[in-house]
Formats: C-alpha cells, structure tokens, sequence
C-alpha cells in the first residue's frame, strides 16, 4: 500500500472533494482521509451558488447538477401542493409548471425573503454567466455524491474511518500520523470543518466573534402541525422555518449560544424550541437528521503555514444564514488546487500559493461580515423590529432585491489581479461560441484558456511557449465584443485581456500563473 503521497486532504466533505478533484485533474497524487466512515447525512446547506456551479460546469458536472436539481424540485412540488398555509412570501410559482420556468424564491436575507420576479434581470451583473446559471437547487449530499463519483473515476483514493491525530512539519514534507498509521505526503490540507483538527494542531489563530444565538435545524415526523406556516417566519420568540420539504424545520433562538454543541440532540429538545418560537403545540416523534448550531464568526489571518494549507471551514466559521458556507469552501478549493498542483509539478515557485489567502480571505471576510449583519436584524428588540421593517421595505423594491441577490449569487466575486482591464480579476464570461461551444467547456482538463478573438499572429507566438498548460481557443463569440483577447486561469478568472491588437503584458501574465516557458 501507498504510504508517500504528493497531497493528503483532511475531510471528505464537498470541499474536501472538490480540492482533491482539482489535484487529481492535475496529476497530483492524493489521497482523502475522513474520520466518518459513512458520508454525513445530516441536513445542511440546500443550495449553490454562481461560482460553485460554474467551476463544476467547467469541469464537465454540469448535467449531473441539473439531474440533482430535477430532484430537488420533485420535493418542493410535492410539499408545496400540500396545502399547508403558506406566507405572503412564499411564491408557489416555483412549482406551478412541470419544470422550473422562474426563481420565485430565490434567496433570503435574515428571513426577509427575496422574490425572483423582484430582479431586474437586464442588470449587467448576470450578463453571460452561462448555462450553469440554472443549476442552484443542489444539496451538500447531492454535491458529496457528485464529487465523490468524480473522484473515484479519476483515481483518488478516500480513506474513510482514517481520523488525523497527529503531524509534524518537517519542511520538505509532512509527517502524518491516523492512528497507528504514519503517512508521509509533500502537502497537508486541512478541509476538516469548523472545528478543525488540522488548524489547532498547525496552531492556526482563529480570531473572532462568539455566537449569541442557538439554532436547530432538523428533519423529523412532527404533528399538530396546522399553526405552522411554510417559509421564513418572525415571532416575538425568534425565527422559524417550516419546508421547504416534508418535516424540514429551523428555529432560530436569540438567548445566547448552545451550552454544549457536543450533547446528542434529543426530539424533547427540538420539539420544544419549535414550540417556542412558532407558539404552534407541535408534536415530534421521530428525528431524521438534525443539526444545532450557532453564529460565531472566526477566521484565520492566513490560510498557510509552511506545508500546511486550510480550507472551507477550517479556515473561516460563520452562522448558515444565506446560504455561503458551502459554496465559499468549494471556491477555496477551486482557487487552491490548480495552484498547489502546479508547485508540485516545479512549474511555479511556492509564492503562488501566497495568492491563496491574498484573493479568498477578502471574500471569506465579507461573508463573516454578511451573516454578522444578517443575526443583528433577527434580534428581538422594538428598535431591531423597526429596523427590520425598514430593511423588509427596501429589500423590497427592485435595486433591493436585484442588490441583495447579486451578493449572494457570487456574481459580484472577484480578485484583484492588478491590471488595467475590467474584466481582469472578474470570472470569465461564458461565451457562446461561433464554432458551436461556450468558453466554459473549454477546462475540463483543468489548465488555462487564452481566448483568441483576433486571430493575431503575435498572440499564437507567444502562447505557443505555454502550450502545454494553455489552451489556445480561436473561435470568435457569437455576438461581437470589444475584447480582443482574454487569458483565462484554470480557475475561470480573467488574468489578462486586451481590446486591441497589443499583447503588452501577456507573456508576463502567462509566466506568472503558468510558470516560465516550456
């Protein structure tokens, strides 16, 4: 059996997944360790983002995702007709046809529910995201079966019931201990949550907020149910959610953080903060799936330490509210693993991977920052109240809602890459093509893109020397743009680009994040 490998991930959650994805593509040889010896069934995030489904369309997992989707919508369809009361809020549009023709519910902001027919859909931000623009209705179990089947078709072996409890740093490479087991691996990357193994043994810091709220959430067979209504309710105990499918409930509780996240989560317990917040006698007889949780909000100054690298949650914690955990870890993993894979292959220096932390702490801030925001609207005060009418009233109106959904969409993502061009550091637009394709179906082998519109000789000269990590695509978009160019990273975003027939700046773009020339 193997035991030196090029990369071991710690966790097999959907970020853990993607990252070794990435690094397989690559060549990298990695292995997946995770100390559950199942995949975790437990209920958690509902839904993806634009940029998580676009890096998965770029590698080809775009029908699986709608497939998953088809799924999803079979569920709200089935609960929805139910006839249970419904909100004000709570379109029924999104399961009046056979098929998802709208978003009538496309998002909320601390319960303050975000109607698709709200957006102006003519807002340049949600220009050319491309077909993985339909792809949204995707749970984190769908997405662990989906990573899972990617990874096992491309070779990666995943340890489960393997649980880290050591390793040492040695400069050139990590020592690991699972157990009784020592493995040896040139790169250590912690995906393994919140509570994080791999960053208290690294000694990490982790600075931040504490919680000030407990929530549950929960799938259970409960009765009595006649009180409850579908969708995002305010009640002067709290916050609760009941839907969108059969027995799925969340209460949010504003009298301080769990006592003990750690207890075994009893049906008396999730029975009764139900009944507090929703007033409604409700009866639980069965838990299916249930998870307590709370609203800290940390993260680490930097994501590496010599050989030791963190993502997902072991790199940032937060409340769940609007949905950005899982997709923030997938787009941690997304950024990471081409770079990683190319300093072990020696075609780029280690100082690339000083990038990482440089273009995801940004956003990852911004998220801590968002779900503060959003638990500070759910307090129970009369001038929160208030405020929340204001911001229900806002929220509202189209630049309200159009705004709030930008934000949570990801559309508005981007590094900065220094460089004049506006598309520089933005994702790439996903162009239709005049040869029958769309620029994000060209990296399902995981390198760069340089999208040639002007069929400049100099370009071709130049582009040639990184052949070997760059595909070059010639065909001109459908519909005439002003760009000329556009090298892309494996990533999806824009390295370079040019309006014009120069090519200053190129060669230095490709040798930045592709290396020096073959």
């Amino acid at each position: 059996m193997n035991e030196t490998f090029d990369a071991v991930v710690v966790g097999a959650g959907p970020v853990g997944l993607t990252l070794a994805c990435e690094l397989g593509l690559a060549g990298v040889d990695v292995l997946v360790v995770e100390r559950l010896a199942e995949p975790d069934m437990t209920l958690k995030a509902g839904a993806i983002n634009v940029p998580t489904a676009q890096a998965l369309y770029r590698r080809g997992l775009l029908p699986e995702l709608l497939a998953a989707q088809q799924v999803s919508v079979e569920g709200l369809r089935t609960f929805a007709l139910s006839g249970k009361p419904i909100s004000p809020s709570f379109d029924r549009g999104l399961v009046d046809g056979p098929g998802v023709k709208r978003r009538p519910i496309i998002g909320h902001f601390a319960g303050i529910m975000l109607s698709g027919d709200g957006i102006d859909p003519d807002d340049p931000a949600f220009a050319e995201v491309g077909p993985a623009g339909e792809a949204f209705l995707i749970t984190q179990q769908q997405m662990e079966a989906i990573l899972g089947r990617r990874a096992a078709d491309l070779g990666i072996p995943v340890w489960r019931g393997a649980e880290l409890s050591d390793f040492t740093d040695e400069g050139d490479g990590v020592s690991i201990r699972l157990g009784d087991k020592v493995i040896h691996a040139g790169w250590l990357i912690g995906c393994d949550g919140g509570r994080s193994t791999v960053r208290k043994l690294a000694g990490f810091e982790f600075p931040g907020l504490d919680g000030e709220i407990t929530g549950h959430q929960a799938i259970a067979d409960v009765a009595n149910t006649d009180g409850l209504r579908i969708g995002w309710q305010s009640t002067p105990n709290g916050i609760y959610v009941y839907g969108p499918t059969p027995g799925r409930f969340l209460t949010v509780e504003l009298d301080g953080p769990p006592t003990d996240r750690d207890a075994p989560i009893t049906r008396e317990e999730l029975e009764a903060s139900l009944r507090r917040v929703s007033g409604v006698p409700v009866e639980i007889s069965a838990v299916k799936s249930a998870t307590r949780f709370t609203d800290n909000t940390r993260q680490a100054p930097e994501y590496r330490k010599g050989r030791v690298l963190l993502a997902g949650d072991a790199a940032h914690v937060h409340s769940p509210f609007g949905g950005q955990g899982l997709n923030l870890g997938v787009g941690d993993a997304v950024n990471l693993g081409w770079k990683l894979a190319a300093v072990i292959a020696g075609r780029v220096s280690e100082e690339l991977l000083d990038t990482y932390t440089a273009e995801r702490h940004p956003i990852g801030a911004w998220v801590l920052e968002w779900t503060r925001a959003q638990v500070a609207l759910m307090r129970l005060d009369p001038r929160t109240r208030a405020l929340r009418g204001v911001m229900s009233d806002l929220i509202g109106t189209t630049d309200g809602t159009t705004f709030i959904f930008k934000k949570i969409s990801g559309v508005l993502h981007r590094y900065d890459l220094g460089g004049g061009h506006p598309l520089i550091g933005a994702a790439a637009p996903d162009l239709e093509l005049s040869d029958g394709t769309r620029l994000g179906e060209h990296f399902g082998d995981g390198g760069g893109v340089l999208l040639d519109m002007s069929a400049a000789t100099e370009v071709k000269s130049i582009a040639a020397q990184w052949s070997d990590r760059v595909r070059v695509v010639t065909a001109k978009p459908v519909l005439p743009r002003p760009t000329t160019a556009m090298l892309v990273r494996p990533d999806g975003y824009v390295a370079w680009a040019a309006d014009d027939a120069s090519t200053a700046g190129l060669a230095d773009a490709l040798t930045r994040w592709f290396g020096e020339p073959a």
